[in-house]
């Protein structure tokens, strides 16, 4: 009988919980320890979702003895302290998306993965949804031709809390590191690293960005067509064209969707995927399968494209004028 796979979670949020009750449905995955500044909330989470240890803050999560990996999901400006202090306890760490606030925090924590020899994903769970692995294999099996362009937007419109983590520059706020990822995972993983980089933005009262576009000239001449908004919604689809037809991801391209294969001349090809989970599941299998064969980092979601994208992020923000109070 396989071992089971002892999880931890550090910062109890909304993104915590959804991954908590993904785990509930992964096979050989256990939540064990769970830990917030709150203890009154680290015990209330833990008894939602079965975790037998529960901390009254982040650094005391390191007394559970039988930990394999923690999850990090606390605010953006937290992510480099919460997982230098995991790996120099040789504590395996999958970090939420955004890895860092930027390429200078996101180096620090790779070497001391590195130094450490041990094992660091960043979180970003699109990577591994099956709609993902689908479209990728389309463009492999040439099914659209060179891939010439991608579009896409993730927009929504929250209500504006100057304290909360979406508008406080103090926590690393704005759309670009919240959501404008996404758009941004997606170009970079079809097309590869851009060699232009054009953005504008609107930097609403507080001084974060709450409205940005990107245009990414790729190696091939490709173009990358990017939105993101916490001013309005959208649509929050996504678009690769190609030579011979176009795959339309739909909304909301980011997580566990249907997508539609368009060819001219042809039928369109309707491909609908179970989403019985909100989508974590797969990242949690990944780092469970990379750790189960030694791995370092995953060979899917590698930290050279991640400390990649981080560049890329950095110079959007100076292209912006977007610099958080801890860069100053």
């Amino acid at each position: 009988m396989s071992k089971t796979f002892n999880w931890g979670i550090i910062g109890l949020g909304r993104i915590a919980h959804k991954f908590a009750s993904d785990l509930a449905q992964t096979p050989g995955a256990k939540l064990t320890a769970v830990a917030s500044r709150d203890m009154d909330r680290s015990v209330e989470f833990g008894r939602q979702y079965g975790a037998s240890h529960c901390y009254g803050s982040y650094e005391d999560i390191i007394q559970c003895p039988e930990l394999d990996a923690v999850y990090i999901a606390t605010p953006n400006n937290l992510h480099k302290e919460n997982t230098l202090f995991c790996l120099s306890h040789h504590i395996p760490v999958l970090c939420e998306k955004p890895f860092s606030l930027n390429i200078t925090e996101a180096r620090q924590m790779v070497q001391e993965a590195q130094t450490q020899q041990t094992f660091l994903m960043e979180a970003f769970w699109t990577r591994f949804l099956p709609n993902t692995q689908k479209m990728l294999q389309l463009i492999a099996d040439n099914q659209i031709g060179a891939v010439l362009g991608v579009k896409a937007d993730f927009g929504f419109k929250p209500p504006f809390d100057p304290a909360g983590r979406l508008f406080n520059p103090e926590l690393g706020g704005g759309a670009l590191l919240d959501i404008g990822v996404y758009p941004l995972f997606l170009a970079t993983l079809v097309l590869g690293m851009p060699v232009e980089v054009t953005a504008k933005a609107y930097l609403g009262s507080t001084g974060v960005d709450e409205d940005t576009a990107i245009i990414l000239r790729h190696t091939n001449g490709a173009l990358s067509h990017l939105h993101t908004t916490i001013r309005m919604g959208t649509k929050s689809e996504a678009f690769i064209y190609g030579e011979t037809g176009t795959i339309h991801i739909h909304t909301r391209f980011h997580e566990i969707t249907s997508m539609s294969l368009l060819r001219e001349g042809q039928r369109p090809e309707f491909f609908q995927f179970e989403n019985q989970v909100h989508g974590y599941t797969y990242e949690a299998q990944e780092v469970m399968r990379c750790l189960a064969l030694g791995l370092k980092e995953s060979p899917a979601l590698s930290l050279e494209f991640t400390l990649s994208r981080m560049e890329l992020l950095d110079e959007i923000r100076r292209q912006i004028g977007l610099r958080y109070p801890s860069e100053l």
